[in-house]
């Protein structure tokens, strides 16, 4: 017999452990396929929700942030560049061609559009989850741009004129804050964190494996 499982994976678009994670959990899910099928929403979360519109430099913004040296900034990043490699990602790294991820920003917008997004399917907020992602850490391209909001929207088929719209008011901007209110209530201060069937939280990029046997086991459980 299928189960059916909810999956709310709270994350951030400018965090490359969640990009990891995302693709671990897609390995996991490709694995239980034929026994367990899923809803997967994408919840908000900002990791910098007071960076300004124009972005900083990553190294700095990294140091600062977490108070370590620009050498273990560098370690971390080239370990972040491994693991996506194994997931079949590509970080591009800040001295790159292209510019690589240079900056830190602002994703509020983006957040926005990804719930508007959500109202219009689940595959094409998915779709467009992955899509900016790629174009933050593999093109070097700024989550917080109208510009690359909407194109990035169009790619994946959503409607420009809508995305525009959404962008240029305040829309879905009080359910955006009220949902990332209600995660860091619920004691999420991390991302990635990936919680199903509103009550099971994995934490971080996992490897496929966690994922897998987590699903399975709430899967006989439910």
């Amino acid at each position: 017999m299928t189960k059916h499982l909810k999956i709310d994976f709270v994350s951030d678009v400018s965090c490359p452990w969640c990009v990891i994670g995302l693709r671990a959990l897609d390995e996991a899910l490709a694995r239980v396929k034929g026994n367990i099928t899923v809803d997967m929403h994408f919840q908000p979360f900002e990791l910098n929700p007071q960076m300004g519109p124009e972005g900083q430099d990553i190294t700095e913004h990294i140091t600062q942030k977490y108070g370590i040296s620009v050498a273990q900034a560098n370690a971390n990043r080239e370990n972040i560049r491994k693991r996506g490699a194994e997931v079949g990602f590509k970080f591009a790294m800040a001295d790159e061609a292209g510019g690589g991820r240079s900056r830190a920003y602002n994703t509020f917008d983006a957040h926005r559009l990804l719930h508007w997004a959500e109202t219009v399917s689940l595959d094409k907020q998915k779709a467009f989850k992955e899509a900016l992602f790629k174009a933050y850490f593999t093109d070097g391209q700024s989550p917080a741009s109208h510009e690359v909001l909407v194109r990035v929207a169009s790619e994946v088929g959503l409607n420009t004129k809508v995305a525009n719209d959404v962008l240029t008011t305040n829309a879905y901007a009080d359910e955006v804050r009220e949902r990332e209110q209600f995660y860091l209530n619920q004691g999420i201060h991390s991302v990635p964190a990936v919680i199903i069937n509103d009550k099971h939280l994995i934490s971080g990029g996992q490897p496929v494996e966690v994922f897998e046997n987590a699903l399975r086991q709430i899967a006989a459980e439910a």
